[in-house]
């Protein structure tokens, strides 16, 4: 006999099942509304950005480094994801205010539609992620399979940074500049360009308070170093994940009556 939690789950998942598609199909073609390359920016951008930060970085910190272009790209991939998730999803909800004014509906299936258009986004640019792994000599095997889970966990963290971010926006709008000024310092702070071999193991290790930048390394361990991390740092991306998602969640608990009130 199943569990009276999941039936309950199973029958909200069937009443807003049509919904939340047509959500995501709403984001996904907003985003590239009135483009003439659509779908392919997702694409070009991130590449984009490669040709520039090769251009740039190589010189200064990629002389040495094997296989730069994939490294580089690691960083870029990682984080990208992470910024279109965060920024899309804290002003899901003041972007829906209308509908949510009007209609009694979970006020997160809005910035879930927002990071499943981002996570549709991530798996076009892996395809030439991987393409540009071939290019640079990266061996393939089974253990390209693990990415997997930094993916998942990405994801999962995505959604309860957003759920947090999400929240803080609805009552204090300057949060949206401060968080660009977050993102510049996050993005020199995740090694997407430079390695961090360079510095005290005692400042690498500082280095793995940084979310992103563990699953940056994941990526970069399995694809260049070709090896799988080790039990322990699972239970760090894992920890990163459930952390963020239980606190987002708690946010979302605590204050889901009062947002009516603000949007």
């Amino acid at each position: 006999m199943k569990n009276k939690l999941i039936v309950k789950w199973e029958n909200r998942i069937q009443e807003y099942k049509f919904l939340f598609s047509e959500l995501v199909k709403r984001d996904f073609s907003q985003k590239y509304k009135q483009t003439s390359l659509g779908m392919a920016w997702s694409v070009l951008s991130p590449l984009l950005t490669l040709l520039v930060m090769k251009v740039v970085f190589t010189e200064f910190f990629g002389r040495n480094t094997p296989h730069y272009t994939t490294y580089l790209f690691s960083g870029n991939l990682v984080m990208a994801f992470y910024k279109e998730a965060t920024k899309n999803g804290m002003d899901s909800l003041m972007k829906n205010s209308k509908i949510i004014q009007k209609i009694n509906l979970p006020k997160y299936l809005f910035l879930l539609s927002k990071n499943v258009s981002a996570l549709v986004n991530f798996s076009l640019t892996m395809i030439v992620y991987f393409f540009f792994c071939f290019l640079d000599g990266i061996q393939f095997g089974p253990r390209m399979l693990t990415l997997l889970f930094p993916v998942l966990c990405l994801t999962v963290m995505n959604i309860g940074i957003g759920m947090i971010l999400s929240a803080l926006y609805v009552f204090f709008r300057d949060i949206k500049y401060l968080y660009d000024v977050f993102l510049t310092l996050l993005t020199y702070l995740s090694a997407i360009f430079y390695k961090v071999d360079k510095f005290s193991p005692a400042t690498q290790k500082l280095f793995l308070l940084n979310p992103v930048y563990v699953m940056i390394k994941y990526f970069r361990t399995v694809v260049i170093d070709m090896t799988i991390p080790p039990i322990q740092y699972h239970a760090l991306c894992l920890f990163y994940a459930c952390f963020y998602l239980a606190i987002g969640s708690w946010v979302y608990k605590k204050y889901n009556s009062e947002f009516i009130y603000y949007l």
